[in-house]
């Protein structure tokens, strides 16, 4: 009997252990008929949302959120003005489709293709001052960094190097900016470990059909690394950034690393300690990759969490966007999209 026990006990323990307690997200802001994609967290806690223009109808292109849930277009009214067919201007945002705070700047990725139809001039990357709210610097990508059906996806920030990562998921490929001259290059162009692996995704008895490359991305700063996965895909790559900063486009395609097997996820994010959280999106579920020996682990799941795009990381808060791309068509009007926080 005591035996029995004695297994039971451990059997708990280590299965229990597994995978952790389901963490309850709390609320932030909802956004009624704006399908939300990005969010970013300032050092100063101000909290920064974007809206891309996949669709006509689209409000603004950028918002910022106060502690009750109230937004209002940054960083003003003007810039958010642009419609489908007006003439557009470097004043004016045209298809956001990120947003990353940092080092008290934020940083706009405008992808300057709305409705999919094709890339409208360059893409562009503003750079805002957080404490005047004014343009600090403007970033074309320059040709021959994008294609026609580029559709520039997400960016993080590389301090250490004074560059910025960018992923391509219209055109499977990742972009190096150099954050002092301006000067970037297109690397791993079509690349297996860019180029999406399926055709769609399986949501219950539903198919999402669609084709996504090189989408999630995620810096880890200790260790000089660059993660990244394409949407429809379930492989997680990883390159050092010194490779992609100082190497020839065939050094960099050898230094290229698969990491492991996951769920298919939209962004990436890691944390201070080294851990990866991604979405499981077909399945309702944020996970947790300790990237030291790759367990992972579920860390939210549930009704709170429909197709979690986005993420940052604040006060020992994760943030996430709810894009529910999988059940939004061309009308949203009735539809709720929201940005949660869960504690870590």
């Amino acid at each position: 009997m005591n035996r029995l026990i004695v297994l039971f006990l451990f059997s708990f323990l280590f299965f229990g252990c597994s995978e952790e307690q389901n963490k309850i997200p709390t609320l932030v802001a909802n956004f009624k008929g704006q399908q939300v994609t990005g969010v970013t967290v300032s050092n100063e806690g101000r909290v920064f949302a974007n809206f891309p223009r996949w669709r006509k109808g689209v409000m603004y292109s950028v918002l910022e959120v106060d502690e009750n849930g109230s937004s209002i277009p940054y960083p003003s009214k003007e810039w958010n003005n642009w419609k489908i067919g007006m003439p557009m201007t470097d004043s004016l945002f045209i298809a956001v489709q990120s947003v990353v705070a940092f080092d008290n700047e934020l940083y706009v990725l405008d992808t300057r293709n709305p409705l999919f139809q094709g890339v409208i001039g360059a893409p562009k990357i503003f750079v805002f001052d957080l404490t005047t709210n004014e343009l600090k610097r403007t970033y074309p990508l320059s040709v021959g960094t994008y294609h026609p059906e580029s559709y520039v996806n997400d960016l993080r920030v590389d301090k250490k190097n004074n560059k910025a990562y960018f992923t391509d998921s219209g055109h499977a490929g990742l972009i190096v900016l150099d954050l002092a001259s301006g000067n970037c290059k297109r690397v791993l162009d079509n690349h297996f470990s860019t180029t999406a692996e399926a055709d769609h995704l399986t949501f219950g008895a539903t198919e999402w059909k669609n084709t996504v490359h090189s989408d999630g991305i995620a810096l880890d700063l200790k260790n000089d690394m660059l993660y990244f996965h394409s949407l429809t895909g379930y492989s997680l790559y990883r390159i050092p950034t010194n490779s992609l900063i100082n190497k020839t486009n065939e050094e960099i395609e050898a230094d290229v690393e698969f990491v492991m097997k996951t769920p298919a996820p939209d962004g990436m994010i890691i944390d201070e300690k080294g851990q990866l959280y991604l979405a499981d999106l077909e399945h309702d579920k944020i996970m947790k990759i300790n990237l030291k020996n790759h367990a992972m682990s579920t860390f939210v799941k549930g009704n709170q969490v429909k197709w979690a795009d986005t993420f940052s990381i604040y006060n020992k808060h994760l943030y996430y966007t709810n894009s529910r791309i999988n059940e939004a068509g061309e009308d949203v009007e009735e539809i709720e999209f929201s940005i949660y926080k869960v504690a870590l």
